[in-house]
């Protein structure tokens, strides 16, 4: 095997003096120091051997090694010396275009939604992402065995809280942040709460592990649901067009009373009816409702004397609609040919 090693060496020496070019030296790269070569496999086999013949070997394979790819890399330092000589860069040429990046969309139509909410007066809040139990349920009149916790696959983190207790969860949606903009600024309040939500979902074409939200509450004395269509009627223009018309429908949700469906006429059919409102002229965008009593009480506020409207929607949802994309998967994707086009 020793005779061999010197003999493959040899002849590796003298087929790299005779390299003229980069495509020589690929070729003879390819040849001699790939996983298949020859000399991959007598490097390989030294494991075989027993443990003196092992050490002398090893250390003469190693030296042979290392002479071989000092060689090598000499004459590939001659070759890109040869091909590309200094001198050839003219620094007076204008350089190459620079690539900016942008917004990602899912951003684009966030900020617009936090300056129109911004532009009525609303604070723009964020909280934790990874919430207890509490703020992410049960304070949101969610008691522990309720049947709308079924609503809701969640993540539930192996770490315990500052009780000692694993209840802490991944925030299915951003309405915890109600629970925490109560107790620290109280009523009057108007914020929304723009953020980041994780379920334990099947992810296919409509639906994510990771989406985006946007909550929003106003309370104070005397609100009613009247401000709260007003309020949604806004968005509704704002986002698509002046014509939109807002439809509201009866729909349970554990933290208002009563609670609605939130519904804005097709933006592409103007109402008709086409394949992206399923024929029915309109599109299911948020839920909303007046703040139920036993919410108010756990974010510190009198529901005697104030009451408070709460809204939220899908942020991803919302920027399927306004681009008609198909498919949610491609926001966090990171391809670069969907970014692109926004």
């Amino acid at each position: 095997m020793k005779e061999k090693l010197l003999k493959l060496k040899e002849e590796i020496i003298s087929k790299l003096a005779e390299v003229k070019d980069s495509k020589n030296l690929k070729d003879l790269e390819e040849k001699y120091f790939s996983r298949k070569s020859e000399f991959n496999d007598i490097l390989k086999n030294i494991k075989d051997l027993n443990d003196d013949l092992k050490k002398e070997f090893g250390q003469l394979a190693n030296n042979v090694k290392l002479e071989l790819f000092k060689s090598l890399s000499e004459i590939k330092s001659k070759i890109e010396n040869k091909e590309n000589p200094k001198g050839d860069v003219d620094p007076t040429l204008p350089a190459d275009k620079a690539e900016f990046g942008h917004l990602h969309p899912i951003t684009q139509i966030r900020n617009e939604i936090e300056s129109l909410f911004s532009s009525m007066g609303f604070m723009v809040l964020d909280g934790p992402e990874l919430e207890s139990d509490y703020y992410n349920f049960t304070a949101l009149n969610f008691a522990p065995h309720h049947p709308a916790r079924e609503m809701q696959d969640t993540f539930f983190v192996d770490i315990k809280n500052k009780d000692n207790q694993y209840d802490m969860v991944m925030r299915t949606h951003t309405s915890p942040v109600q629970i925490r903009a109560m107790k620290k600024y109280g009523a009057p309040l108007s914020a929304i709460m723009p953020g980041r939500c994780f379920r334990n979902e099947a992810t296919d074409a409509r639906h994510e592990h990771t989406f985006y939200q946007v909550e929003g509450i106003m309370i104070g004395e005397n609100i009613s649901f009247a401000h709260l269509k007003g309020v949604l009627e806004l968005v509704g223009k704002k986002l698509y067009g002046k014509n939109t018309k807002l439809r509201m429908r009866p729909k349970y949700y554990p933290f208002v009373e009563p609670g609605s469906n939130g519904e804005y006429t097709c933006f592409l059919c103007a109402g008709k009816g086409c394949r992206v409102c399923k024929h029915t002229g309109w599109l299911e965008i948020l839920g909303c409702g007046m703040i139920h009593p036993e919410v108010l009480k756990n974010g510190g506020i009198d529901s005697e004397k104030y009451s408070g409207f709460a809204f939220g929607f899908g942020l991803d949802r919302l920027v399927m609609l306004k681009y008609n994309i198909d498919d949610t998967r491609l926001f966090n994707s990171g391809d670069l040919r969907f970014l692109k086009q926004f």
